[in-house]
């Protein structure tokens, strides 16, 4: 497969330390402001003086405080090409016109600057077959996505009629998504309906946030499960699909997804709890409703296990 065409000038971002930023390291910290950016990348750009705090070279172990200016200089990224890689699948329905994945957490979905590879498109490369290309060059066979750390129920295109008219169907909300979350707290509603606008965050550029003045409407329904000590088990219904809109609407209503970096606090659980537990569509060949269920992780079954119940 060809390279893409990128760009060859560096991009500069700059960024200062919100007042109610945690103290941590530079390098975890920055994961969170840098879109796509892996932790090793980070402390590499680091290495090579690519980032600065007030003006001055940075180490990695830096712990940030509010207030101080930082700057990433994001070199132009090298010529990629997409390479087929024996990377496991967990795959829950296939046939000619298109496949479900059940993707596990931490496989990114897509390359990227910063994943060139190991994601769940060069996995897909290697099993062989035809990809539909709708979604260009670096995102074969690719209706939709999930975030790296979200697990859960994934819709890959064979090829592009088949891909039309799933997109259609998601930009028509005729697809049924049901997420699972462990979220901060505990949730004193049995159900309700977040419906609030969200649009870039006016100062971390990296980020959604809701907005009032946000021109495009966000809407979540969530219904409680369980209930843990310090934590909720949630059902979550997302009628529409925003960059972020779970995490940045249950940041909103002030229980965000345990251990969710950017939108909360990575605390004692090493990845974003939420999980992709339904997915529902109509197959656009054979005409007829298919509907898939992705049993929650092991990871997230264990921390609920672990945790006691409110008295």
């Amino acid at each position: 497969m060809a390279a893409s065409k990128e760009s060859k000038t560096p991009r500069l971002i700059q960024h200062t330390v919100a007042p109610d930023a945690l103290s941590q390291r530079l390098d975890r910290y920055l994961t969170t402001i840098v879109p796509d950016s892996s932790r090793a990348q980070i402390q590499k750009w680091i290495g090579r003086g690519l980032v600065r705090l007030d003006g001055k070279l940075a180490k990695s172990s830096h712990r940030i405080s509010p207030g101080e200016k930082v700057s990433v200089e994001i070199p132009p990224p090298a010529l990629l090409e997409l390479k087929p890689e024996p990377i496991p699948l967990k795959i829950v329905y296939e046939d000619k016109h298109l496949l479900v994945v059940d993707k596990p957490s931490g496989l990114v979905v897509h390359p990227a600057p910063g994943h060139a590879s190991g994601t769940l498109v060069n996995a897909l490369l290697a099993r062989g077959g035809s990809l539909s290309s709708m979604a260009g060059s670096f995102k074969p066979g690719i209706v939709h996505r999930l975030d790296k750390e979200t697990s859960g129920l994934l819709l890959v295109a064979k090829d592009d009629p088949t891909h039309r008219q799933l997109s259609q169907q998601f930009a028509d909300r005729k697809v049924e998504k049901v997420y699972l979350a462990i979220v901060q707290g505990v949730v004193e509603r049995d159900e309700g309906t977040i419906d609030a606008p969200i649009g870039r965050h006016p100062i971390h550029r990296q980020q959604m946030a809701v907005r009032p003045d946000a021109p495009r409407q966000a809407e979540t329904r969530y219904r409680v499960l369980e209930r843990f000590k310090g934590a909720t088990l949630l059902e979550l219904f997302p009628k529409t699909g925003r960059t972020h809109q779970l995490r940045v609407h249950l940041k909103y209503l002030g229980h965000p997804v345990l251990g969710d970096a950017r939108y909360g606090l990575r605390g004692r659980f090493p990845r974003m709890a939420l999980h992709a537990h339904r997915l529902g569509f109509k197959h656009p060949q054979r005409r007829r409703w298919m509907e898939f269920t992705s049993p929650f992780p092991k990871d997230l079954r264990k921390f609920l296990l672990d945790n006691p119940k409110p008295m």
